[in-house]
């Protein structure tokens, strides 16, 4: 029997929590870069899906935590006040320029964050119907689950009075090229026939729809959903979990769409990979109710020590202006490359939030789902971790670590243009990809 970390994984490890596109090991990590079993190196375009923010073995992570292992590691925001978890509140209330009256919930994941939104939302208001888009994906939990649109969701529990409307794809538009007017004239048609907009207690908004395929929508369209929803008394979230603190090249997602949002939830980069989450909401669904939502460890000293460090890390070494930079490096490539490779037929997103759509022709838009699972088997393969996303598990996503530097980029370029060219020239066959279900 092999005794490999492969195989020592495939029988210890459930399949329902992997995600698995690449034979990947980690021994451990260091800066952007994972270390595998035998010790090759893999830089890492991911950042396990957006979560760890400041790379690997960041200096400032690691005293943040041994500070918090020193202060009290087992303490908690729940049956006292701690130092940190008031600092940290109050850093993300200063850091929020709409929390004139809000408070701060944390947890430890943006799953829990969201789900936990719908519940303290749905007593404040009395309103127990929820809008959200088609594509969403805002948690594994079965409340955030239940909001979300993704595929991959199917076999969650459907929820009663959601209602769904499409993300207005630019690359696809639905019903012409005006899709952002077609989306809110449809919403305006719902409120006055089928929904009670009275009924709704609040719209969920992922700024840039990651999951569903690294979607920007058009501009403008966002800001006027949000008015139409505000009207209504129906309150705005913006799931900032994976594209917000600085990834999109600027604080949060939502300030790049130009809304303001009721609540904000925050998730993955806040903790660089410790686990932490935190809601920003009005004192009037933050304090519905004394104990309304208690998980023991949240709040702990480890957790929200790290999350203090994370944002002075992102003000201080100038990681907002630099996922701008990168970001515009890797776009211009990408652009660049499209010239030279069909398969790929859309480049998209802000800052350190990308994704290349790969489609099979460029006129039918056919997508190019097997293609793009080859794609990142040869990134992996060349030396470049990256993953894909895409209702139809095409687009090719680039989320890398906000420490990422010009040298990093050009090598992830690079092993791109490489790989794009081994897949058309079919130097990977399917049998390579058979072992790895994806999404």
């Amino acid at each position: 029997m092999s005794n490999s970390l492969l195989e020592r994984d495939r029988r210890a490890l459930a399949g329902i929590g992997k995600l698995r596109t690449s034979p990947l090991t980690i021994r451990h990590a260091r800066g952007n870069r994972l270390i595998e079993e035998d010790g090759r190196e893999v830089l890492d375009m991911s950042a396990t899906a957006g979560a760890a923010l400041l790379g690997y073995g960041h200096p400032g992570i690691v005293e943040a935590t041994r500070r918090g292992l020193e202060e009290c590691a087992s303490a908690s925001a729940m049956f006292g006040a701690c130092e940190s978890a008031v600092a940290l509140a109050e850093d993300l209330l200063a850091l929020v320029p709409e929390a004139d009256d809000h408070k701060v919930w944390f947890g430890h994941s943006g799953s829990d964050a969201n789900d936990t939104v719908m519940r303290a939302v749905t007593a404040a208001t009395g309103r127990r119907r929820f809008m959200s888009f088609h594509g969403a994906y805002h948690g594994g939990l079965s409340g955030s689950m239940s909001v979300s649109g993704h595929p991959s969701q199917q076999h969650a529990l459907p929820r009663g009075g959601l209602v769904q409307i499409p993300f207005p794809n630019p690359y696809r538009p639905l019903g012409g090229p005006d899709a952002a007017r077609h989306v809110l004239d449809h919403v305006d048609f719902l409120f006055s026939t089928a929904i009670r907009p009275e009924d709704v207690a609040a719209l969920f908004i992922e700024p840039l729809q990651s999951d569903g395929g690294m979607l920007v929508p058009p501009r403008g369209f966002l800001s006027a959903l949000a008015d139409r929803c505000r009207a209504e008394g129906i309150l705005v979230v913006s799931d900032e979990v994976k594209v917000g603190l600085g990834r999109p090249g600027c604080w949060h997602c939502y300030q790049a769409e130009g809304f303001r949002p009721d609540i904000v939830t925050f998730g993955k980069g806040l903790g660089s990979g410790i686990p932490v989450s935190a809601i920003v909401a009005p004192q009037s669904v933050m304090d519905v109710s004394e104990a309304f939502a208690l998980i023991t460890t949240t709040g702990n000293s480890v957790s929200t020590s790290v999350g203090r460090a994370v944002l002075r890390h992102i003000r201080d070494d100038g990681l907002v202006d630099n996922a701008a930079v990168r970001g515009r490096q890797l776009m211009d490539g990408l652009v660049a490359m499209q010239g030279r490779h069909e398969l790929i037929g859309d480049v998209r997103g802000r800052g350190l939030a990308i994704g290349i759509e790969l489609v099979k022709d460029r006129e039918t838009k056919e997508p190019a789902t097997t293609e793009a699972a080859k794609v990142v088997l040869r990134c992996y393969q060349l030396g470049v971790f990256i993953t894909y996303v895409g209702m139809a598990s095409n687009v090719p996503e680039l989320t890398p670590p906000l420490t990422l530097t010009a040298d990093e980029a050009s090598e992830a370029l690079a092993v791109l243009d490489q790989a794009i060219g081994d897949v058309a020239a079919g130097r990977v066959s399917d049998d390579e990809i058979a072992a790895f279900a994806g999404w």
